[in-house]
């Protein structure tokens, strides 16, 4: 099994604003943010987890 690689900048940042998008979205009343925050949460996840799973992502 290989270790994990870093994600390239790209996915780590789209992963970074969906996740501090979905955590805003929790703790203020934003209508949009607020209806989908765990949805932005498992995309900055998953985003995350792909890019250090996958090598050229």
């Amino acid at each position: 099994m290989k270790a994990p690689s870093a994600p390239k900048q790209i996915t780590w940042i789209i992963g970074l604003i969906c996740g501090i998008l979905g955590i805003v979205g929790h703790y203020t009343d934003v209508p949009f943010l607020t209806e989908h925050n765990y949805t932005l949460l498992l995309i900055g996840f998953i985003a995350l987890a792909a890019g250090t799973t996958f090598k050229d992502m």
